[in-house]
């Protein structure tokens, strides 16, 4: 190569101007196959992270997880107030434990942007909250939180029937009452799950704002096993009034017995599984003192008890120490019982305050009569319906009476 000199240029600075010349060749060839600017280098696709870091070079995920409460919360409500949800991601794992290491059922949303428990928390718990999400590329993100929930001052539980453990008649409803007033009703009746072998669908049923009871369109099949979970606690019932029970209880049915009283002709078919297993003779309430229609359910059995005519408005009228094999069939005291003062009066006519009375002996000692024979063949549960009287059907809540209400007024 040929250079020719640059006039009035000394040697020197003739080959200097030579070695920029090349270098600046060098430069621009190296620019053209490298593609220049400030993110030479980079793989194609790839961007830049805070600090010109490359998110995907740093596999952090853009995902982002909310929890609510915050970390650390105290005195948090127990519904409503857990909330997860995913950002920039989905949600594809929630964890929620108590104290006790039990986890808390929920379901995350179809489109992944949140998760909703199924119930409402335990008061006076704390809580472990283990959430993870997934961004667009699948790389994850995680979070981890606890809170506990409010210590109420005022709180409330449920009294129940039948008993666990208990094997009761086909017509038993499961009925609870509350020791305060309830004005929140479906968030208490969402609580109440109950479960039945062979499968039923079972609803409820509110009498007034403490009482609820639930039961079957039909009588239970005999055989069939419930289970009730009374998940109450935290449950608030009434504004700033919490349940405080949580509790199991299981109960079978028994045999079929369904006994039909014909008011009109004193007598009484007992019915075991379908079929006419005794007809007992019997005495109801005279004129002027009717025994209720409708079907009614055994709810208490006493082997003795006192009546006496002031405690349901008769007043003066009897007072009664020593009646035997007694059941309750309403709450305003109507029962099936033994009847030792009733002469002929059994099969022939209708004698009795209101009650239905099966002949017995004073003191109850005669295994033999009617009446213990009833007794010792009933159960908690079992169901008496009486027809042809005088007197209007008995009120659903007077008693575990609620057959006497349709099924369609029963679920509304």
């Amino acid at each position: 190569m040929n250079v020719r000199p640059i006039p009035g240029a000394s040697v020197d600075a003739r080959g200097r101007r030579l070695g920029a010349v090349f270098a600046g060749a060098l430069l621009l060839a190296v620019t053209a196959c490298g593609g220049g600017g400030p993110d030479s280098g980079k793989e194609p696709g790839e961007g830049k992270g805070k600090g010109g870091r490359s998110v995907a070079a740093s596999g952090q995920s853009e995902a982002v997880v909310k929890i609510a409460p915050k970390n650390g919360a105290t005195d948090v409500d127990t519904s409503g107030e857990l909330k997860i949800a995913a950002a920039k991601g989905k949600l594809t794992e929630v964890v929620v434990k108590d104290g006790k290491g039990r986890e808390i059922a929920g379901s995350i949303s179809a489109d992944g942007s949140g998760w909703t428990p199924e119930t409402h928390l335990a008061a006076a718990t704390r809580y472990q909250v283990h959430a993870v999400a997934k961004d667009s590329e699948g790389r994850t993100a995680a979070e981890d939180s606890s809170f506990t929930t409010l210590t109420p001052d005022n709180t409330f539980v449920g009294t129940f029937t039948p008993e666990d453990g208990s094997t009761v008649g086909v017509g038993m409803p499961f009925s609870v009452r509350f020791t305060r007033g309830i004005t929140h009703p479906d968030d208490v009746e969402k609580a109440i799950s109950i479960k039945t072998e062979p499968a039923v669908d079972v609803e409820g049923h509110w009498f007034g704002n403490d009482r609820l009871d639930f039961r079957p369109e039909k009588y239970w099949k005999a055989g069939t096993k419930v289970t009730v979970e009374l998940n109450l606690d935290g449950v608030e019932g009434r504004d700033g009034v919490y349940g405080e029970q949580s509790r199991t209880v299981s109960f079978t049915i028994g045999r079929s017995q369904v006994s039909i009283v014909d008011a009109s002709r004193q007598t009484m078919k007992v019915m075991r599984d379908g079929k006419l297993f005794k007809t007992v003779p019997v005495t109801t309430g005279k004129p002027g003192y009717a025994t209720w229609n409708g079907r009614m359910v055994i709810s208490e059995k006493f082997t003795v008890t006192r009546m006496n005519g002031d405690t349901v408005g008769y007043d003066g009228e009897y007072d009664i120490k020593d009646v035997p094999h007694a059941m309750r069939l309403t709450d305003s005291g109507t029962f099936v019982h033994g009847n030792y003062w009733g002469g002929d009066a059994f099969g022939n006519y209708n004698a009795s305050h209101g009650c239905i009375g099966l002949r017995d002996v004073r003191g109850g000692w005669d295994e033999d009569v009617e009446a213990a024979w009833f007794f010792d063949n009933s159960i908690i549960g079992d169901v008496v319906e009486v027809k042809n009287s005088t007197d209007p059907v008995v009120d659903p809540s007077n008693g575990l009476n609620g057959w006497n209400m349709p099924w369609a007024e029963w679920t509304k």
